[in-house]
C-alpha cells in the first residue's frame, strides 16, 4: 500500500523583485504527522519562491514509493506541469524561459516522485493555504535571509 503525502505550498515577495520567502506544510495523510518550513532571501521573485516552495518540500520527502499531491495557489507552477509546458521548455533546451536553474531542479524531482499538482484559490480562507502564506511572509521579514544565487546570477539578463 503507497502512503499518501499532500503538500501545500506558498510564496511570498514584497516588491517583485525584493525580499521573499516560501512557506510549506506538509502532511501525511492518516497519520498525525505535519512538518512546516520556510525560509527567507534578501531579493528575489514571487515566481521563484512559489516555485522553490515545491521544490524544497519534494527534496524533504524520504521514502521513494508515495502518492504525492501538491497544493498550490501558484498557476505558474501548477500549470507549467498540468498544461505540460515543462515538456516543451525541456524539447527548446529552456530557451527563453525565466528561472532556469529552478526548472531543471524541480524536474528531476517531478520525473522521481510524478505528484499531482492542484491549483487553490490564495487568500480564500484554506487552512493550509493560509498557513503557508503566513509561513512565507513571516520567512520574507527575518533579519537573517539568504541570497538567492540563482536570481542574482541571471537578474543581469532580466531586468
Amino acid at each position: 500500500m503507497t502512503s499518501t503525502v499532500h503538500i501545500y505550498t506558498d510564496g511570498a515577495c514584497s516588491g517583485n523583485p525584493g525580499p521573499g520567502g516560501y512557506g510549506i506544510v506538509m502532511e501525511w495523510v492518516g497519520k498525525p504527522y505535519k512538518k512546516e518550513l520556510s525560509e527567507g532571501f534578501l531579493r528575489t521573485t514571487n515566481n521563484r519562491m512559489e516555485l522553490l516552495a515545491v521544490i524544497v518540500a519534494l527534496e524533504q520527502l524520504k521514502q521513494k514509493h508515495l502518492d504525492v499531491t501538491i497544493f498550490s495557489d501558484s498557476k505558474y507552477v501548477t500549470e507549467a506541469v498540468n498544461k505540460d509546458w515543462i515538456t516543451a521548455w525541456k524539447r527548446r533546451r529552456f530557451s527563453n524561459v525565466k528561472n532556469i536553474d529552478l526548472w531543471k531542479r524541480f524536474i528531476t524531482l517531478y520525473e522521481q516522485y510524478k505528484p499531482k499538482m492542484v491549483w487553490i484559490k490564495g487568500h480564500n480562507n484554506h487552512p493550509q493555504n493560509e498557513r503557508c502564506d503566513q509561513l512565507a511572509v513571516q520567512a520574507s521579514q527575518k533579519e537573517k535571509r539568504l541570497i538567492d544565487t540563482g536570481f542574482e546570477s541571471q537578474k543581469d539578463t532580466l531586468f
